[in-house]
């Protein structure tokens, strides 16, 4: 090589070496892109675990503005949500779910439309305790017009305003219906005045994940729908021995009964039809009168209390007892016979009644039925029943 071909060949490679070296602070330092000034804060923050319904979510933006928010369980449904007026900050509208997962992305915009975005995952609580509310009466049914719609729950209520908040009584068409507490486990609706025959009426259960108590939460989220059926009322009168059994308003039929004995009279007062037995077994011991009887196969058992009045078949009594003596241990007994007739006294009436129907017991040497021994709630003025709720 020739000293010219090498000088020539100097200056080139100086020349590259120098073409690809960047002055500091020079042209291509500016063309450098800069990152977004936004600044997105997720709370909870990512891989939080155990966040409680009630605990703060939002997605908030700082030196910049949200453009999108998504979020969504773990089942992929999205989340509804509301954004400030300076879109600053994301809200959901509806609590979080207990025991579900939850994912966040987020986007937001700078002064300068520079975006920057988050990613966030996190899980609520698995309650340990839960709340159940068992009701009466059952979805579907048909009912008679004294119906009080009853929620026993299985563990202690001690927030009852939350969980009153979560359960609605609706009728169509529609009345009042106001709710009554009986102590801490069980609460009842009713209207002021019976319901009217065809009216449907709903249960709206929203308790699902409702805090009741100290780290109990409710389940439930389900609608019962029931219909009022005809209207019959009875009436038990102890001292004639009869039953009178109204249907709108008229005597339907009227028929012989014995009621409570001297020593165990009948409860006085409205009790309401709970339950229906073609047969049953009644024994004294479950009620407090030891071994004075059990019988295996009580006929047409229809209950009235929880402590256990009924009126029922009875086939072990004289067929003259009935509309002449009160001779039970306070159950309302009608004439029937072994194994249950369909003819007797006892099979018409128990054909002829809904769960849900009335049955007014007077004159009686008896008090009146407490207003939470099944659902005697009637027995309580509305006043009485409204403080209550």
């Amino acid at each position: 090589m020739g000293l010219t071909a090498a000088i020539w060949l100097g200056m080139v490679l100086t020349a590259c070496g120098l073409g690809f070296a960047p002055e500091e602070g020079g042209a291509a330092a500016d063309r450098a892109p800069k990152l977004s000034q936004a600044q997105i804060r997720i709370t909870p923050g990512d891989g939080a675990r155990d966040v409680r319904p009630d605990d703060p979510f939002t997605v908030e933006a700082e030196r910049g503005r949200l453009t999108s928010v998504r979020v969504a369980d773990g089942e992929g449904a999205v989340i509804d949500g509301a954004l400030s007026a300076d879109r600053a900050r994301w809200q959901p509208r509806d609590r979080l779910a207990l025991s579900a997962k939850y994912t966040v992305d987020a986007v937001a915009v700078d002064a300068d439309g520079r975006r920057a975005a988050k990613h966030a995952v996190f899980t609520t609580l698995v309650p340990q305790n839960t709340l159940v509310g068992y009701f009466t009466p059952e979805d579907g049914q048909t009912v008679g017009t004294g119906m009080i719609v009853s929620l026993d729950f299985n563990r202690p209520v001690a927030d009852r305003a939350a969980v009153q908040r979560a359960i609605a009584v609706t009728s169509a068409p529609a009345v009042d219906v106001e709710p009554h507490w009986f102590g801490d486990r069980r609460l009842d609706f009713r209207p002021r005045y019976r319901w009217q025959p065809g009216t449907v009426v709903t249960l709206a259960l929203r308790l699902r994940d409702v805090e009741a108590a100290p780290e109990v939460y409710g389940v439930q989220h389900k609608d019962v729908r029931f219909t009022v059926g005809r209207d019959q009322t009875s009436v038990v009168d102890a001292a004639t021995h009869t039953m009178t059994v109204r249907r709108a308003g008229q005597v339907f039929r009227v028929l012989p009964i014995s009621a409570g004995a001297p020593d165990n009279p009948t409860y006085n007062g409205t009790m309401v039809v709970s339950e229906k037995l073609r047969l049953t077994r009644m024994n004294g011991d479950t009620v407090g009168f030891g071994g004075e009887y059990d019988i295996p196969d009580v006929p047409h058992a229809l209950r009235l209390t929880r402590s256990g009045t009924f009126v029922h078949g009875s086939y072990w009594a004289a067929p003259d007892t009935f509309g002449s003596a009160n001779t039970s241990h306070g159950c309302v007994g009608l004439y029937d016979v072994k194994g249950g007739g369909d003819t007797t006294p006892a099979g018409w009436f128990f054909d002829h009644t809904l769960v849900g129907d009335m049955v007014t017991v007077v004159n009686s040497h008896d008090s009146t039925v407490a207003p939470d021994n099944g659902l005697g709630g009637w027995n309580m003025s509305w006043r009485q029943w409204r403080a209550g709720g």
